[in-house]
């Protein structure tokens, strides 16, 4: 029931009462919606339909927001939605890496859905609390603060009184204000953003756990897309759970003996294996970051390079030697993979937090490749401090660290100076212009106003203001349907190249990530090998964001003899434990092939409903030049020797005498015939057309033949 408690005093601006329900095989069978505009708060049945096709997690998100939006729907617009959701396993402590929360909305960056995941808690305690999903829409008049209690069974909306948007004191003040001693802290989940989701496109949501060690809040971060833009746009303060009582047996599985062997065999394998693989322990996703430089693949200098010769100085053992060593890092209960590493007690050395000592969450691989060797700098310290002010700030660190190389590449070539940039000297390696251009940025000030817009935006000003040349900006412009790309260097991997090109939502290497097993293993040598590489891998990891699972336990350890398996890159053995937690919670009984294709249906739908956006065909897959190959006299020359050869064995092309011009052309034609080629290879097994568009008879096949996604179809048919 609905109850206005204007006359009681209270801060509250609506609040409602539920029945806590209960959770069943994983769903707690209804999800909620509030409207912050006009504080209407109700509940929703979750339908048989909604299970068996978009299964949780990112497929609710998408399933709600198609009935949110038309087709002329912006971003901004009221009716946009952030619907975050978990999963049928979401939330089992059995099983590492079982805590994500999935986020979708329209992207102010690419104006189609955008889905991104984070750790932390709140995904799991909204389903304890008694929701599958929740559904933010409308946009209020004032700041206002949402807090769940899910032990009471209470929601309320409340004025925001003057708290600062700065996540690192934000989130510590709602933990304190909300838990009713330093207990209950743990109890608490707070999803907050910052100034810089204000004042830029790019803005993140941050998702905060309680450290009960460290005795503060920790922060995992949905990043992609400026979700976090839509989150201040909607005069969204924060959302607030809080939920005590967490064990393993909550989501009420069919089969929990199933669910507690199959976690204790992943537990001794990251026990007795993780040391000698991948260091996840010890120092996290950074681990791969001297790899990358090794095979060519580290992005450096605005992905002109893949190496550079003062990477030892950013490497893992650098970053081992800051983060704490020796603590149970992880995200959510049970995960003994304990990847969440944060650097205690930095003293931070500019901005508005300066000569503090903070924790600084991460730095993650793709901030260490971003911040550092792709904008030129090489130094540690200055990593973990433009880490820290992209979280607090709530911005996401990897579309800064693209835009900022792209920027600075720009400033080099002449395109921007000085006096455009309003005295920032964007060199490559300035650490002291990074860092004041993302200060700007949190402000909405100076050149950081720009920048703060997206290279897709920043591409059409430069080209307008300064008369910059489009078609050098888009070759050298490092974002595709609108989205920034993720720190991996693609130039020698078409399969990668398709990893990143042929996406929903633009280049996130959370659906495809193929440069091992195409570049370094020529595992896939085909275009046929390479579109079912592309066909599988994406819509495996999708699976993994239906159910609220992180992908890094698939493959970031392996059993022992995984190398003697019929496909060691799928890691098998790790796929039947996923088709094994799965049953044990629903109670289904799916095997490997039909995860896939649950995968398939939320992907063809997403798809749909990009092209129902405007977006979502051949055209929109496109990618700039420099993520396949040399744009410049620079960086042929780089891979001079590399490039020859390839010309003269691939295509029978005399170099002798050849200009470096004449040779960049000639590549520059072979790879993007190559590229093409790949698309058709890659349609044709997803049962698209040519102009990539999901067929009727695919839809069939897939039982996901609606009545509204065959009006789209036929219509783009």
């Amino acid at each position: 029931m609905e109850l206005e408690n204007n006359q009681t005093g209270q801060p509250f601006l609506k609040e409602y009462s539920y029945d806590l329900g209960v959770l069943d095989r994983g769903y707690t069978n209804r999800t909620l919606y509030i409207n912050v505009g006009s504080y209407k708060i109700k509940e929703k049945p979750v339908t048989p339909l909604m299970k068996d096709k978009f299964i949780g997690g990112k497929g609710f998100g998408l399933y709600y927001l198609w009935q949110a939006v038309t087709e002329s729907t912006k971003w901004n617009d009221p009716e946009n939605e952030i619907i975050i959701s978990s999963g049928p396993v979401g939330g089992i402590t059995q099983y590492p890496g079982s805590g994500k929360s999935l986020v979708v909305t329209l992207s102010p960056l690419t104006n189609m859905p955008i889905d991104s995941n984070a750790g932390g808690y709140f995904g799991p305690f909204l389903k304890f609390a008694g929701f599958d999903a929740i559904e933010l829409q409308g946009k209020a008049d004032k700041d206002v603060i949402i807090f769940i209690d899910g032990n009471k069974g209470t929601i309320s909306i409340e004025e925001a009184h003057g708290e600062t948007s700065d996540t690192h004191i934000l989130g510590g003040q709602l933990t304190e204000k909300y838990a009713d001693n330093e207990e209950d802290r743990r109890n608490i989940a707070v999803i907050s953003t910052g100034s810089g989701a204000e004042h830029t496109n790019i803005g993140l949501l941050n998702f905060t756990f309680y450290d009960v060690r460290r005795k503060g809040i920790r922060l995992k971060q949905a990043g992609r897309g400026g979700i976090g833009t839509v989150f201040r746009d909607k005069h969204i303060k924060a959302v607030v759970i809080k939920f005590a009582g967490v064990k393993g047996n909550l989501n009420h599985p069919v089969d929990q003996l199933t669910l507690n062997k199959t976690g204790i065999k992943l537990h001794k394998e990251i026990h007795d294996l993780d040391n000698a693989q991948n260091r996840m322990r010890k120092i996290g996703t950074a681990n791969i970051i001297e790899v990358m430089d090794q095979y060519d693949l580290l992005p450096t200098h605005n992905y002109k390079f893949g190496a550079h010769k003062d990477t030892f100085k950013i490497a893992s053992d650098v970053f081992i030697s800051k983060v704490t060593q020796n603590s149970p890092d992880g995200c959510w209960h049970g995960c003994s993979m304990a990847c969440a590493k944060a650097a205690d007690h930095f003293e931070l050395k500019t901005g508005p937090y300066k000569g503090q000592k903070v924790t600084i969450d991460g730095p993650e691989y793709e901030n260490a490749a971003g911040l550092g060797s792709n904008c030129g700098i090489f130094d540690p310290d200055a990593i973990l401090e433009l880490n820290f002010y992209c979280d607090t700030y709530g911005i996401d660190t990897i579309s800064y660290a693209t835009l900022t190389a792209f920027v600075m590449e720009c400033y080099e070539n002449g395109i921007l100076n000085q006096e455009r940039t309003g005295g920032l000297e964007l060199n490559f390696g300035n650490t002291e212009a990074s860092l004041e251009l993302l200060h700007q940025m949190s402000q909405g000030v100076g050149f950081g106003k720009i920048a703060g817009l997206g290279i897709r935006k920043m591409k059409a000003y430069l080209a307008k203001e300064f008369g910059a040349d489009p078609q050098f900006l888009f070759d050298i412009g490092m974002e595709q349907k609108g989205l920034e790309f993720s720190e991996y260097l693609p130039k020698e991997s078409l399969a990668q190249q398709g990893g990143y090109g042929l996406t929903n939502k633009g280049p996130q290497h959370d659906e495809a990530w193929l440069i091992f097993m195409d570049m370094v293993n020529n595992q896939i040598p085909t275009f046929e090998d390479k579109a079912e590489a592309l066909h599988y891998y994406p819509m495996f990891r999708t699976w993994f964001g239906l159910n609220g699972l992180c992908k890094l336990p698939w493959n970031d350890i392996a059993p022992a003899d995984n190398k003697l398996t019929d496909e060691p890159a799928k890691i098998p053995e790790h796929v039947q434990n996923y088709v094994d937690i799965f049953n044990a919670v629903t109670g289904k009984a799916i095997d490997k092939h039909e995860l896939i294709r649950q995968s398939e249906r939320v992907y063809n739908f997403q798809r749909i409903f990009n092209i129902r956006m405007g977006f979502g065909k051949r055209v929109h897959d496109k990618l700039p030049y420099r993520a396949m190959g040399p744009v410049t006299v620079e960086e042929y020359v780089s891979r001079q020797e590399r490039y020859d050869k390839q010309l003269t064995e691939l295509l029978d092309y005399d170099t002798t005498g050849k200009s470096t011009e004449e040779k960049i052309k000639v590549m520059r034609d072979y790879r993007e015939s190559q590229y093409e080629k790949l698309t058709d290879a890659v349609y044709k097994r997803r049962g698209w057309t040519m102009d990539g568009v999901p067929t009727v008879e695919k839809l069939r096949e897939l039982e996901m033949d609606l009545p509204e996604l065959l009006e789209v179809v036929e219509k783009n048919m």
